[in-house]
């Protein structure tokens, strides 16, 4: 009987042991993204109080909620001010062409370099390209339109190309229907190897016992890529879609402003550029923090919509 109570003790010492050290590691986990949450706490869910200036006339200066009457409210006027306004049409049309030419084009980018780049045997050729494709994320978006602009100028590298094989030079920095294509080509650019990591990240995950069961009988390396990398993937594929499905009216405003001339405002001009007018330069933040949740709103929809369809029809979900 004392042998059996030691044995039990035992376990019971080693369970309430193991349980310890599972708390211990979650605490440590908590404790790694706390500096994280911190910042996402500060710089994004308390800020979030001042949409209510998107329902008033507010001035510099003015408390955003009073109640001594100092504080005009004017509910959604300065939603029907944009939505009814001359330059809606074509704000929606331009942010949802160039976000979706970037969606189309560019999603599938990085997913086919992770799958080449796994393919690719010798070690230092693969880092070597692999750190060659994330150093464009890191340059300032400054200095990228700097480039770009120095490019397609009329004296530009572009137009030199162009004069050698007897072509005429094109106006690409003051032609509208060019913007779109050096948009589109430029993010690109800039992105895809950052935006690979994710996928090279689930790829490194793999297990190799599935590789060599499928050598073992005589699966060549694309019918390895096509029946496990690719499967092994499609859950990031999914979650990444669903992300980039709730960002098609966000458009790279930064670079835009940077890149465009009132010439192509007609192509260039986007929902961002003009909050940045009419909220920053005109000094309306009423209107400008209105038209910003307006997107966020649509935005948040779609992402809404498309994480209910991938739940429905396929296993992985936000939530």
């Amino acid at each position: 009987m004392e042998s059996v109570s030691i044995k039990r003790g035992r376990k019971i010492s080693s369970h309430q042991t193991i349980k310890s050290r599972k708390r211990q590691d979650t605490i440590q986990l908590y404790l790694i993204i706390l500096p994280v949450l911190i910042h996402i706490f500060i710089f994004h869910y308390i800020p979030m109080y001042g949409i209510v200036i998107a329902f008033q006339d507010y001035f510099p200066g003015n408390s955003f909620i009073s109640f001594d009457g100092s504080v005009k409210w004017v509910g959604l006027k300065h939603f029907r001010k944009f939505i009814t306004g001359p330059y809606f049409g074509r704000l929606f049309r331009n942010t949802f062409t160039l976000s979706f030419y970037l969606f189309l084009f560019g999603f599938w980018v990085p997913i086919v370099y992770a799958l080449l780049i796994n393919e690719v045997k010798d070690s230092f050729f693969k880092k070597f390209v692999q750190t060659a494709s994330y150093l464009p994320y890191f340059i300032s978006m400054v200095v990228v339109a700097g480039m770009v602009v120095s490019f397609i100028n009329t004296d530009g590298i572009l137009n030199s190309i162009i004069k050698v094989f007897g072509g005429t030079p094109k106006p690409f920095s003051t032609d509208p229907k060019y913007f779109a294509k050096i948009y589109t080509i430029t993010n690109i650019w800039k992105s895809f190897g950052w935006n690979s990591i994710l996928y090279l990240s689930t790829i490194s995950g793999i297990d190799p016992s599935l590789y060599e069961a499928a050598r073992i009988d005589g699966a060549s390396r694309f019918k390895q890529a096509l029946y496990i990398t690719i499967p092994s993937i499609v859950p990031t594929i999914v979650i990444l879609l669903i992300f980039a499905i709730g960002r098609l009216l966000s458009a790279n405003t930064e670079f835009i402003l940077l890149l465009y001339n009132p010439a192509i405002y007609e192509r260039a001009d986007v929902i961002g550029t003009y909050v940045y007018r009419e909220g920053l330069m005109s000094g309306n933040f009423s209107s400008g923090t209105a038209i910003g949740l307006f997107t966020s709103l649509i935005n948040f929809a779609l992402l809404y919509a498309a994480n209910a369809i991938s739940r429905k029809y396929t296993e992985y979900a936000l939530w």
